[in-house]
């Protein structure tokens, strides 16, 4: 019954390819028979886990103004855009502490200006391989290590790669294998899922942290993280693209490499629980400088590219990430980053300074205790550099109008998740970008968002 009334508000509604129309009811069928979720009472050590999700994000912005546009810049026409991702969280306990974690992955895309035009992207969703059929991978292969050192004994439940059990306050944990560095570093409560969370980039993680993976934002590594009651410590290095915002991976970790650090506390004020996180990375990679391309454009003509001018490079940068319990329903958060903005974007977005916070309230007070309403501000920048380097029509991955009248690239995101049922949530976000690719001579313009997600 669920799954044809919500068929026919999508067909009264929008307009979905056969194909999505086929993702859809994939969707609605896994959901419909998700089990329901264990109390945190009554967790029991897991030998074996298997759960999964799906999610469809589906997006349209009207036409807006612009002075001119170039090579990377959003279309000022009337767009639609639409994402779907499936996957499958398979877990194994193979020894005392030791838990081996596969996840295959099917996605389907077709993202507006082809994902391009912007500093904070949309759709966290879109990956920059995406494709309009349906393509087959693994996303995770790991192996996760825990040893106890004592402390309190904290639960752990049921999750996508989580086994159920008990575990010391005060453990080392080591990481080894196939997946994303934001599975370890920089989460957040209320910021870090763009399956059922705010959609925007520059939500998901510090928009200026270029942190290392292929197109799909996946890579190979590993992670030691040691926790003692309040504290957490981290530490990892990880493959980089053998070419800059490249699929395939420098195997060679020794001499190409992306590092990252972090330290967590946990504290509570008045009575509610909340976290604090400082995080620094350091990339070595074969990279194309800004001023470098400037000053090789200036020397031989033409335009600046940093493709003609690429050499092993460090780019390091650093976040402060605050998430704040205000009561039961209510939680707040603000992430403050920056990185060096001397070479090109490598992995994730063209931001190289950020400040974003926001606010996160549970439905209980108008009795829909399963709803969320999110609302968030961002503020990107850019480096001298790289302003200099767009404004003599110099291209990113990401952006490049062919000149550039500089602001700062602001965003407002609002949204409402809709619980149909424990496994099923439907959504509705609003996203409005002024000075689009940090250009003041385009926009503003506002996209519109429905996302349906479902889990089990």
């Amino acid at each position: 019954m669920l799954r044809k009334q919500l068929v026919r508000i999508f067909n009264d509604r929008f307009t979905f390819s056969p194909d999505n129309r086929v993702w859809l009811g994939l969707m609605l069928a896994a959901a419909a028979a998700a089990p329901l979720a264990a109390h945190a009472d009554d967790i029991e050590e897991e030998t074996w886990g298997v759960h999964g999700q799906a999610t469809y994000v589906w997006q349209k912005k009207p036409s807006f103004d612009a002075a001119y546009s170039g090579t990377n810049s959003l279309s000022t026409a009337a767009e639609k855009g639409y994402s779907f991702s499936g996957t499958l969280f398979l877990g194994l306990r193979t020894w005392s502490g030791g838990e081996l974690y596969f996840n295959p992955e099917v996605v389907q895309a077709v993202p507006m200006s082809g994902l391009t035009g912007l500093g904070g992207m949309m759709d966290s969703e879109q990956q920059k391989g995406s494709s309009s059929s349906p393509t087959f991978y693994r996303a995770r292969l790991f192996l996760r290590q825990t040893w106890g050192f004592g402390g309190d004994k904290q639960a752990v439940e049921s999750a996508p790669n989580q086994l159920a059990g008990m575990v010391d306050k005060r453990r080392l944990v080591f990481t080894l294998g196939n997946l994303s560095i934001i599975d370890i570093f920089d989460n957040n409560a209320y910021a870090h899922d763009g399956r059922t969370q705010f959609l925007n980039w520059a939500l998901s993680t510090y928009g200026p942290y270029d942190y290392s993976g292929d197109t799909r934002s996946y890579t190979w590594g590993g992670a030691a993280e040691y926790y003692y009651d309040d504290w957490a410590f981290r530490f990892g290095r990880f493959m980089v693209p053998l070419e800059s915002n490249g699929q395939r991976l420098d195997t060679r970790i020794a001499k190409y490499h992306s590092d990252q650090i972090e330290l967590e506390h946990d504290h509570v004020i008045a009575g509610q629980p909340g976290k604090l996180r400082l995080l620094a990375f350091r990339n070595k990679e074969f990279m194309g400088g800004f001023s470098d391309a400037l000053a090789y454009a200036a020397l031989n003509g033409g335009t600046p590219d940093v493709a003609q001018v690429r050499k092993s490079q460090i780019k390091y940068g650093y976040g402060i990430n605050i998430e704040q319990s205000l009561g039961s329903d209510v939680g707040v958060f603000a992430r403050v980053s920056r990185n060096d903005g001397k070479t090109e974007t490598y992995s994730f977005s063209e931001i190289e300074r950020s400040v974003s916070a926001g606010v996160s309230v549970k439905g209980s007070s108008w009795h829909r205790a399963n709803d969320t309403f999110g609302f968030a501000l961002i503020q990107n920048g850019l480096s001298k550099a790289h302003q200099e380097y767009l404004a003599a029509g110099g291209l990113g991955v990401f952006i490049g109008d062919g000149q550039l009248n500089y602001r700062p690239e602001r965003i407002l995101e609002a949204y409402y998740s809709y619980s149909l049922s424990k496994a099923v949530a439907l959504t509705a976000d609003v996203q409005r970008f002024y000075n689009p690719a940090y250009n003041a001579d385009r926009g503003p313009v506002t996209v519109g968002s429905l996302r349906l997600h479902a889990e089990f």
